[in-house]
């Protein structure tokens, strides 16, 4: 099962840096809305590693200096990465969400939360770029194991 965790975080990294390099290639035809998102992606994965590794989190919704977002894509990878080389998928993680509210659930919920909420937002993300008559990127898991 970590395999398949690794090759999901792979996935979700190499996705988020192309967003990236399309973002900082192409300003000027992002909106507000599409650079929120992108910043939630990363702030995202941040969030839930920090709360399993007990460090400093981001804002959810936090704006992250351009220059900042290949190496916050990068470390939150790093971060997972050593979370799935170091922890049981099965251990449970007692945590507290924006509200303030207590919840528990396990590293593998957790790691199958934040890919699959990366993948719904980066899908936003593809129709806003389209409407913003640029040529989105497909980013389905089907064609990065393709390449």
């Amino acid at each position: 099962m970590k395999k398949q965790f690794i090759d999901l975080l792979e996935y979700n990294s190499h996705f988020n840096q192309l967003l990236i390099k399309i973002y900082l290639e192409n300003k000027d035809s992002f909106n507000e809305k599409m650079i929120s998102l992108l910043n939630h992606i990363l702030n995202a994965q941040q969030v839930w590693n920090s709360r399993i590794i007990f460090e400093d989190s981001f804002g959810v919704w936090q704006i992250n200096p351009d220059e900042k977002l290949l190496e916050n894509n990068q470390s939150n990878f790093e971060n997972s990465f050593k979370i799935l080389s170091e922890r049981n998928l099965d251990e449970i993680i007692v945590y507290r969400n924006s509200k303030g509210d207590e919840f528990q659930n396990s590293i593998r919920e957790i790691f199958f939360h934040f890919i699959n909420h990366s993948t719904y937002h980066r899908g936003q993300i593809a129709m806003l770029i389209k409407q913003a008559g640029l040529e989105p990127i497909n980013t389905d898991y089907i064609f990065y194991k393709r390449k």
